[in-house]
């Protein structure tokens, strides 16, 4: 078995007719440019793009595959030319009479023609099928069972963040308040939790912790992603490591630091001011624009000590993107993939002295101490991202 690296949540920008999607992705995120940038640039093995729904995207592919650039599986998922594995899913929005505001979850299938089946079911439940994270009105359990029923995936999204999720809202206090548990499979955190932050909550030692990007333009592919031990990329390998069977495993969850994340602390948003506790008014400006950050949510929640509980998991490793590196752009950046081939190369491979004879030393030295988690870093919240700081 073999290391691949995978990334499972990522969004279509435009179709090939250049109709949008995602409304606030990225004109450039489209099947073709995501599949080429995530096996020349990043690196990736796998990729979860979850808007197939939507009928052009399908239309899509099924021409791709007429090209002979992706070809169908037999263990599932479509491979691109001779790489990178492209999983189709779906992100979906529940908001029915046992939510007390929106929840994002995503759905996974093996191949285009359970994709299609699920894309005209979910047409007769939602308004416009066109585009992404659309709002069905059903209930979250039929959802559920039909994505069983089709031999799907099925993982609540980004369950902490502030908006649109299962915890986020400081309302929900159990997954069983939505959801059936026996028909979860995984859940993601997002950008501004750990494992060790998730491990406060016991009834989530169920399930497989996720670390995707959520990706709205191709630079953020891979901001976060998983390691995995598989046979060969495919989606029933994928199942089998979500799963712990016959040796397949997720090796290492690489995701941002948590104080990266846009909303890590409780932040007002209409003056910037960080507060200790969630307050109603903001005491410096009297806004209501207060957001409650993940981590005082995850406080409210937990029920025992997340550190010691997270010692049965694989690790999570505090990942910062090249992109976050101050100083280096671009230009710098593509001198590295052409050198050592892709991001993942130069994240996990290059040596100190080898990214000295292509970038800068102290570029070089910046790199080293990401991987080492030795760079001081500011707290995120209120929508805007931490960022590294650089002496």
């Amino acid at each position: 078995m073999n290391i691949y690296y995978g990334d499972f949540h990522i969004h279509v920008g435009r179709t090939m007719s250049g109709r949008p999607v995602k409304i606030t992705g990225a004109r450039s995120l489209t099947i073709e440019s995501i599949l080429d940038y995530a096996a020349n640039k990043k690196g990736l093995d796998m990729v979860g793009v979850i808007d197939c729904h939507v009928p052009e995207v399908i239309e899509e592919l099924r021409l791709l595959i007429q090209k002979g650039e992706l070809a169908e599986l037999p263990e599932g998922g479509l491979r691109y030319k001779d790489g990178t594995v492209l999983i189709p899913g779906s992100e979906i929005e529940i908001n029915d009479e046992h939510c007390k505001g929106p929840v994002h979850v995503l759905a996974f299938f093996s191949n285009l023609a359970q994709m299609e089946l699920f894309s005209n079911w979910f047409s007769e439940r939602v308004k416009n099928i066109t585009l992404s994270s659309q709002r069905i009105y059903e209930r979250g359990t039929v959802l559920q069972e039909k994505v069983k029923e089709l031999g799907g995936l099925f993982i609540p999204a980004h369950i902490f963040t502030p908006h649109k999720s299962m915890f986020g809202k400081g309302v929900h206090q159990s997954l069983t308040e939505i959801f059936r548990p026996e028909l979860i499979d995984a859940v993601e955190l997002g950008l501004s939790a750990d494992t060790a932050m998730a491990s406060h909550l016991s009834e989530l030692d169920a399930y497989p912790f996720l670390t995707n990007s959520d990706a709205h333009s191709l630079p953020k592919l891979a901001r976060e992603y998983q390691q995995l031990l598989l046979e060969k990329p495919s989606f029933d390998e994928w199942v089998k490591a979500l799963r712990g069977e016959d040796g397949r495993r997720i090796v290492a969850n690489y995701g941002l630091n948590p104080y990266l994340g846009k909303y890590h602390e409780t932040v007002c948003e209409n003056c910037g001011e960080t507060l200790e506790a969630y307050q109603a008014r903001c005491p410096y400006c009297g806004s209501t624009q207060v957001t409650k950050g993940v981590a005082e949510r995850i406080r409210e929640l937990s029920d025992r000590d997340g550190e010691e509980a997270a010692v049965n998991r694989p690790p999570y490793i505090h990942h910062i993107p090249l992109e976050f590196l101050p100083g280096l752009g671009p230009k710098t950046l593509d001198k590295l993939i052409a050198r050592f081939g892709s991001e993942m190369a130069v994240i996990h491979e290059a040596a100190f002295e080898e990214l000295s004879e292509v970038v800068p030393e102290k570029i070089a030295r910046l790199i080293q101490q990401a991987r080492e988690g030795r760079l001081a870093l500011q707290k995120g919240g209120g929508g805007i991202y931490g960022k590294v700081i650089h002496e």
